[in-house]
């Protein structure tokens, strides 16, 4: 329900039909009425066809159908920053494909002010329905942009002020005891196999959550939380970042 507010809210237009169990048209009447006024349609129908529909037991009674918003790209995500030196907080994802999990960390980047989520330019991931489900209206809040994972992005960020820290399972600094930049791009690697050597290698700042050692590391929706409360602890005051 959240996330299908979210959308609606911000891209009315982008409607294209809605799904919805009876016992869901008072609380959207406005976008029931919206349908009728613009001629879209809608349908009432019964829990087990949104599980078909929605691929999932999680659909909360109602399914909007939207036209995707296409990524950005790195230019236009970095026009809308705050100009350096003020700060500003971005995430890099090199290999994550879960879609559940970016949900997560989306909800995460937008509960804590980050502007944005760089994804390498040839990845598969995507702002799906389940990421958007999950992400429970942060999707509509922080833009995704598209970048090649190489050295000239990397100098593009730099040459905006930013310091790109990768994070680490282990022999990186301690969160905790590490100063963080206020302009900072925080990259993060896939649930398997990590973060690619060449990317770490190329890193200003490693960084490591320090935790019991009873497991190697958290998911990273998980690191994606921790990190970025700690840059909120440590950046509080920030100015609101306009959305491309």
């Amino acid at each position: 329900m959240n996330a299908c507010l979210a959308a609606f809210a911000k891209r009315p237009e982008a409607l294209r039909k809605v799904y919805l169990v009876e016992a869901r048209i008072p609380a959207l009447k406005p976008v029931l009425a919206w349908c009728v006024k613009h001629r879209l349609g809608y349908r009432i129908v019964e829990d087990i066809d949104l599980e078909k529909l929605t691929g999932s037991r999680h659909h909360e009674g109602v399914c909007f159908e939207m036209l995707r918003t296409p990524p950005l790209d790195l230019a236009p995500l970095l026009a809308a920053q705050p100009a350096a030196p003020s700060p500003s907080l971005l995430l890099w994802l090199d290999g994550v494909g879960n879609p559940h999990n970016l949900g997560a960390l989306l909800r995460s980047a937008a509960h804590f002010g980050a502007g944005g989520v760089i994804v390498p330019a040839d990845s598969d991931l995507d702002l799906s329905g389940a990421a958007a489900r999950v992400a429970e209206g942060a999707a509509e809040v922080v833009p995704l942009a598209r970048a090649p994972a190489d050295a000239r992005t990397q100098a593009t960020l730099h040459a905006a002020g930013y310091v790109c820290a990768a994070t680490v399972p282990r022999d990186g600094t301690p969160l905790y005891g590490a100063p963080l930049p206020p302009r900072l791009v925080l990259m993060f690697g896939a649930e398997g196999e990590g973060m690619s050597s060449a990317l770490i290698d190329a890193a200003d700042l490693k960084l490591t959550i320090p935790g019991s050692g009873a497991i190697e590391s958290l998911n990273v929706a998980a690191s994606v939380a921790v990190i970025l409360g700690e840059y909120w602890r440590q950046h509080p005051q920030r100015a609101p970042k306009s959305r491309p």
